[in-house]
């Protein structure tokens, strides 16, 4: 039996998504280990999920002393160091450089059809607010491999969900992650299944 290739989930929120992926390998749906759980700030409820999870966690600058280039540095080493072969920014809110060796191997998950409602400031809440605003009839959520440019890289797949004529922000980015939770282990399946014909 071949062991499951690892990745590493970097995080800075509440860790759903991180939960989801644990929950999917937990049943049999996801054929991965989480080698690594990668966090930047110290009051992110994914820690406490981390720790409940009995997956290695790393927090990595609380203090917010690094550059760019240093903190992507010191976390990429980590995620090397634990086997990863994959990176998964799971509501990861820090400005990161990807090392030429990891170009391709970076998934993001956004929670918006890009190219619209993407690029720098549009995280969470603000990202369902504009879609709101701007009277769109649908949205949804990108998973996406990650480049030096906010929410640029190549499109591994997007879920579409409605957006109805009574929603509100909480309302709609309850159904968008709904569609988050099955997209990003589905991304996740692809990444590994082209490697494999690689």
């Amino acid at each position: 039996m071949n062991a499951p290739p690892r990745i590493a989930v970097f995080v800075s929120g509440g860790g759903r998504s991180l939960e989801n992926l644990a929950e999917r390998i937990a049943a049999g749906a996801l054929d991965v280990r989480i080698a690594l759980v990668v966090c930047n700030n110290p009051q992110a409820l994914a820690l406490e999920r981390a720790q409940r999870l009995e997956l290695p966690t790393l927090l990595v600058d609380p203090e917010r002393k690094l550059s760019p280039h240093e903190f992507s540095t010191t976390a990429f080493a980590a995620a090397e160091f634990a086997g990863a072969e994959l990176v998964v920014l799971a509501g990861f809110l820090r400005l990161l450089e990807i090392p030429e060796v990891w170009l391709g191997r970076v998934l993001n998950i956004h929670p918006a059809l890009l190219p619209s409602f993407g690029g720098k400031g549009f995280y969470g809440d603000r990202v369902h607010s504009a879609v709101l605003t701007a009277g769109a009839k649908e949205s949804g959520c990108t998973v996406h491999y990650v480049t030096n440019e906010y929410d640029k890289g190549p499109i591994v797949l997007q879920r579409k969900v409605p957006v109805l004529p009574d929603d509100d922000v909480h309302a709609l980015a309850t159904r968008v992650f709904e569609a988050e939770k099955l997209a990003l282990p589905e991304a996740i399946r692809a990444h590994f299944a082209r490697s494999l014909r690689e």
